[in-house]
């Protein structure tokens, strides 16, 4: 397996290399740092997978500018990587005769005005955010290649995925390192705003399933549970048995009221349900943090 990544500092390169450290344990793991941005990123690849005498079974793009609101503020640097990123990987595809493409996407490509649970054929067509925008054309794209060049492609819409070395500008990473260390906690609205929040090892399970040939496909993986965002924060108050102190602040019209997966087609065409509780979910992102607490509370959120 080639893992590639810029290792870039779209938030703390740190906690990447912490990450990167652990997978170069794993056997056959390999890494590439390139950016898939770049065109020469290509060759690169095909490259470096020659040297392992190696043939590319399949392309799974989990590379991503991620993130709502800093998009607002950098879009060139998401439509590099979701966009230009994607076009390249698919390049490779074609170029290298790679049979099967998997593109991460988001449940943000579903905007605000879809009903809950949300199934994949609700509209996509009003993104609220550049990131969600810049998703959603990477999704075109694929498809594009699967019409022109036979590309099989399977694309898993992530509802907020949270868990153990997550992501330091997501909202359960943030709100432990908060609550744990006494600093306000940034709400954002009244907290009643509701995320159907994904473990990590579950989203995995998911996107390993989806490797599976289907023609053209999106398919939701979420936990089919949302919870609003108060309680979730009460729920990590009880376990760092810190109360929060929160900070309230207008509500970020980039943002979604609600997320809701309808989760019945990843069940029939993976056979895949999400496993782990939330409760179990946030003791086990909790304990990461504690046992790393060094390193995670240090982090530049």
């Amino acid at each position: 397996m080639l893992g590639v990544d810029n290792l870039n500092s779209a938030y703390d390169p740190r906690l990447k290399h912490w990450r990167l450290e652990h997978l170069k344990n794993q056997d056959g793991f390999e890494f590439l740092e390139a950016d898939i941005s770049e065109k020469g990123c290509i060759q690169s690849i095909a490259t470096a997978a020659s040297r392992a005498a190696e043939e590319i079974a399949a392309v799974v793009n989990l590379a991503a500018r991620a993130g709502v609101q800093p998009s607002v503020e950098d879009p060139y640097a998401y439509f590099a990587t979701n966009v230009t990123g994607t076009l390249n990987m698919l390049e490779l595809c074609r170029n290298h005769d790679v049979k099967k493409f998997l593109l991460a996407s988001t449940s943000s490509a579903y905007g605000q005005s879809t009903p809950g649970p949300t199934n994949e054929g609700a509209s996509s067509e009003r993104p609220l955010s550049p990131y969600a925008a810049s998703k959603k054309s990477a999704e075109v794209l694929a498809h594009t290649y699967h019409h022109l060049h036979g590309i099989d492609v399977s694309i898993p819409r992530y509802f907020t995925v949270y868990g153990p070395a997550g992501r330091p500008d997501m909202s359960v990473f943030r709100f432990i390192r908060w609550i744990a260390t006494g600093e306000p906690l940034t709400l954002n609205g009244d907290g009643e705003q509701e995320r159907d929040f994904t473990f990590i090892d579950d989203i995995a399970r998911g996107t390993v399933a989806a490797l599976k040939p289907v023609g053209y496909e999106i398919v939701n993986l979420g936990s089919d549970r949302p919870v609003t965002i108060n309680k979730v924060i009460g729920m990590i108050e009880e376990m760092v048995e810190k109360k929060a102190i929160i900070d309230r602040r207008p509500f970020h019209p980039a943002d979604v009221k609600a997320t809701w997966a309808d989760i019945s087609k990843a069940r029939s065409l993976l056979g895949w349900e999400p496993r782990q509780s939330l409760e179990a979910g946030l003791q086990a992102a909790v304990d990461w943090y504690r046992e790393n607490e060094e390193l995670a509370s240090s982090l530049n959120l």
